[in-house]
């Protein structure tokens, strides 16, 4: 036996390393879709509700939609941006979808991060050396 055919045997009994499985990017495409929807529906309903119960609401969100000029001009361009006047309280249920949005997303993100800490893999890795026992005590001088 030559010396190559030993390096190209060790070269091929390398395991590959694990990928995290196909439905994690099931899930993740679904909860673009989902969280957003959630939080404009949340939202909306918050607005609606402080609306009806007369809280106190900075009432530059309450306006309704006005673009420049330049949106107008075009037809295309009035197609487009035409439907956002006609929203009642668009900027009101705009702030509250993205604070529902942050605050949803942070929730799952601390979620996932405990569930990954306790089924994860371990810290250290079969290459690492081992955490050092030694304590290190600072002395004044």
């Amino acid at each position: 036996m030559g010396k190559h055919t030993e390096f190209s045997q060790r070269q091929s009994s390398r395991v590959k390393p694990k990928a995290p499985h196909d439905i994690w990017r099931g899930i993740g495409c679904l909860m673009i879709l989902i969280i957003p929807a959630i939080s404009i529906a949340a939202g909306y309903e918050t607005v609606k509700y402080a609306i009806n119960n007369h809280w106190p609401i900075p009432y530059q969100l309450l306006v309704p939609v006005r673009l420049p000029d330049v949106f107008y001009a075009t037809a295309g361009l009035r197609t487009v941006f035409n439907p956002l006047s006609s929203i009642p309280n668009f900027y009101a249920n705009a702030a509250a979808s993205l604070l529902y949005m942050m605050l949803l997303s942070g929730l799952i993100s601390v979620i996932y991060a405990a569930v990954y800490r306790m089924v994860g893999p371990d810290r250290y890795g079969p290459t690492d050396a081992p955490p050092s026992k030694v304590k290190v005590t600072k002395k004044s001088r």
